[in-house]
């Protein structure tokens, strides 16, 4: 399984560009991407920029990243926080995976 990481670029030389996320720096090719600037946010895989992302996306994946991450190592608060808005509520299906209100019913 791959999994794309997003990090933001610091700088581009030709079809390289150094690129952060959090702690950890790493030089990306981003040769498909010949509109990358520094500052932008890129969607990587194996090394290589697939996609330009808005700060807000990028964000979001990163959340969820790291959720994997504490799930994976068992950190129950940073899963707690991570699915807050899950937290505490029964799940709900959306109206059209719902069962009929007819089936709901007591059959005699």
């Amino acid at each position: 399984m791959c999994l794309g990481i997003p990090m933001q670029i610091l700088s581009v030389d030709g079809h390289a560009a150094q690129c952060r996320r959090g702690g950890e720096m790493q030089l990306i090719d981003v040769s498909l991407l010949p509109e990358a600037r520094p500052g932008d946010h890129v969607l990587t895989f194996l090394g290589t920029g697939r996609r330009l992302l808005d700060a807000e996306e990028a964000r979001l994946i990163a959340q969820a990243l790291d959720a994997v991450a504490a799930a994976l190592s068992g950190d129950a608060a940073a899963i707690d926080h991570a699915f807050a808005d899950l937290v505490g509520r029964e799940p709900t299906l959306p109206a059209h995976l719902a069962p009929p209100a007819s089936r709901l019913e007591p059959t005699s």
